[in-house]
């Protein structure tokens, strides 16, 4: 993950303090102060139960679509709740959904949890701690409609394979989200002490290319074969050329996969896997059609049959502007500064393709991390294991919380939620019309 200003950050080494001066702070008045106050006292009365079962999750990493153990214990902690109706096993294997509803005719909220960790490195995008998030959001919220006397109904989604698998996607495809009025998340990332980004992120294509070839031997007869590996080559150059005519903000890159390779065989078959990025999802479909030529072009060059597979795309996210200001309110006033530069920006989550579908809100909270320590590293798995990413994880939940009461609470502030939403469908119009 690109980040930049990095003498900004909070270092693991420095000093302890509740605020930066980076970013901004709300002097605006907070909606009822007295649901905020029941939102703090509920996840405060939660907290060695969410750290436990943080650290459990961190200790026993589980890959996408293999998140089994992680689906009981986060399901199983839900179960122990009264009051919550848990679905184990929703719709995906190692998904789950908690349901909780007070009085009646009153709206839904949603609330994402994570699972998944990376291959070799653990939970080194810090999954942990989105998951004790959202159960920490749900409880609080369940807490302060029960004390305050607001219908509504809460609905909890664990969601497995975000790194790489597009799970959001799947469960948003089989009706997961249907019903929600809102959507609430969030994720850790390098940032300013204490700090929320309302950052968005990049849009992400997946493409999977396969080159076939004819076999020979590569030194007694080398121009009897079609060489594979070659056409892949061609096309990792092309690609590495065509960047320069690409803009700053779009990522390129991808790796080469083989199979039965041997230096004196033309290798008659190779894979390669490609991420395209961009801002928006209309700048991401743009950039895919200048890459692939790279790869048909590559094939017709070397003789080789190319299969071109476009894989599943995550958006960008769209951070509702009703939402996010309630955020900033909530967070600003009480937990720290709000930027709009760090967070996720130049990475991507498949919880983009919510935000494109209901109204949706996924912030970042910055937590302490070493230089070249951010996410997807070894480094970044320690820091989310950290007490201060705990607390910094916590201080965004009661954020959210809050966020997501007034959602249910005030109808006035829930049309200019609609209202923004509609707003950003338009401005998605133009941007498709743009490239």
């Amino acid at each position: 993950m690109e980040q930049g200003l990095q003498t900004d950050f909070w270092g693991s080494s420095t000093e302890e303090k509740h605020y930066e001066t980076f970013g901004s702070r709300s002097d605006s008045p907070i909606y009822r102060p007295e649901v905020l106050k029941t939102v703090e006292n509920a996840i405060a009365s939660l907290d060695s139960g969410l750290r436990a079962l943080s650290l459990d999750m961190h200790g026993h990493p589980e890959v996408r679509w293999e998140e089994h153990r992680t689906h009981d214990i986060l399901s199983g902690y839900m179960e122990m709740q009264p009051g919550w109706t848990v679905t184990k096993h929703h719709i995906l294997p190692t998904a789950w959904k908690a349901t909780f509803t007070y009085g009646s005719g009153g709206r839904t909220l949603g609330i994402n949890s994570e699972e998944d960790a990376l291959p070799g490195i653990g939970h080194a995008c810090g999954h942990n701690l989105i998951a004790i998030s959202g159960i920490a959001v749900a409880c609080a919220m369940k807490a302060a409609l029960e004390k305050h006397d607001v219908p509504g109904t809460i609905v909890l989604l664990g969601t497995p394979a975000e790194e790489g698998g597009g799970g959001k996607v799947k469960l948003l495809d089989s009706g997961a989200y249907e019903g929600m009025d809102a959507c609430l998340m969030c994720h850790p990332a390098p940032g300013p002490r204490y700090s929320g980004s309302l950052s968005s992120c990049l849009a992400r294509q997946i493409i999977n290319v396969e080159f076939f070839g004819h076999t020979a031997h590569a030194a007694l007869s080398p121009w009897e074969g079609r060489n594979a590996v070659d056409a892949a080559v061609m096309a990792y150059n092309s690609i590495a050329m065509l960047r320069q005519q690409l803009r700053p903000t779009h990522r390129v890159h991808g790796i080469f996969v083989g199979k039965d390779w041997t230096p004196n065989i033309i290798p008659e078959y190779a894979k390669m896997v490609w991420y395209v990025r961009a801002p928006t999802r209309a700048e991401m479909d743009a950039a895919v059609k200048r890459v692939i030529p790279c790869f048909e072009g590559a094939g017709l060059a070397t003789g080789c049959e190319v299969k071109v597979e476009l894989a599943g795309a995550t958006f960008d996210l769209r951070q509702n502007k009703g939402l996010g200001d309630e955020f900033a309110t909530v967070f600003g006033s009480r937990y720290g500064p709000i930027d709009y530069a760090f967070g996720i920006s130049s990475a991507s989550t498949d919880f983009g393709n919510v935000t494109y579908a209901l109204p949706a809100l996924h912030p970042s909270f910055g937590i302490p991390t070493v230089p070249n320590g951010g996410n997807h590293t070894a480094a970044f798995a320690e820091a989310a294991a950290t007490v201060e990413a705990h607390r910094a994880c916590l201080n965004v939940s009661k954020a959210l919380a809050a966020t997501g009461v007034r959602v249910l609470d005030d109808s006035f502030f829930f049309e200019k939620v609609k209202e923004t939403f509609e707003e950003d469908c338009q401005i998605r119009v133009a941007e498709v019309r743009k490239n």
